[in-house]
Parts: structure tokens; sequence; C-alpha cells
């Protein structure tokens, strides 16, 4: 059962189609963890160029879908509710696994460390058992009306 359906998900986040990376929130404690599903299909726009023949999730994507997760986490908290969570620092990026069409990408995030307007998340995003990517995310929040 989930927790936040896609539109419930684009009332939190400005991202829509086609960088609109998940497809439902599975568990979610807000300022603490969250767990996302990103149903990888085929019909992909970004499989047309990556590869012809060897369709393969670009590993900038997979960080793009986790940062996206972690948006709506920290989001979901009453201090940050209203405003914008902006992608500030990737650490540490390991790509593991490749992701293809018919995938099931569980996207794991657990908040690290909280202060004003900046954090620090820790970052899953695993097939099946497996790691794909692991990665720390910093993230800044602002108004949703900042330029």
């Amino acid at each position: 059962m989930s927790v936040l359906e896609a539109s419930e998900i684009m009332q939190l986040i400005p991202n829509r189609y086609p960088i609109l990376f998940m497809d439902r929130v599975d568990e979610l404690n807000p300022g603490e963890s969250i767990v996302v599903t990103k149903n990888v299909t085929i019909n992909e726009s970004f499989f047309q160029g990556h590869f012809p023949g060897n369709p393969v999730m670009p590993g900038v994507l997979i960080i793009e879908a986790l940062a996206q997760a972690a948006s709506i986490l920290i989001l979901k908290s009453e201090k940050f509710a209203g405003k914008t969570a902006y992608l500030g620092a990737i650490k540490e990026a390991k790509f593991r696994k490749i992701v293809r069409p018919g995938d099931v990408l569980k996207l794991h995030v657990q908040m690290v460390k909280q202060r004003s307007n900046m954090g620090t998340v820790s970052c899953q995003a695993m097939v099946g058992d497996k790691a794909a990517c692991t990665t720390d995310l910093t993230f800044i929040v602002s108004p949703t009306d900042s330029k």
C-alpha cells in the first residue's frame, strides 16, 4: 500500500514528465527516512539514445531519482512545507549494478543531519537485494518563489 501516489508527489515537488522519476512513496517517516518505487520501463525517453540495442538507465538519472525522493522526505517536514529543495552536492556516488527496462528501482533515503536550510541524506537505489547506486546528497531549501 502506498503512502503517496504520483498525483500527491506532484503536489510536493515541481518535477513533471519526462523528469519525474518516481511512481509512488512506499514508506515515509518525516524527518527520518523514505522508500520510493520507480518502475523502469522501455518507454522512458532516455532509452532511445542510452544505448540503442543495450538500454541502460543513466547514472545521473538514478542520482536525480534519489534527489527527488530526498526532496519529498525534506518537504514533508513542517519546517520546509511549501518550499523547494535543491541538490547542493553529491558525495562519493558509486554505481554497482546496471539498471535496465523491467527493473523496479527502490529508492531508500535516510536523513543524516539537518540545520537551518541545509542538510545531508544517505541514499541507496536498489534493484531487488542489490545496490545499483549509493551516495550521500547535500540539499539546500529555499522558498518556492526564490530565483
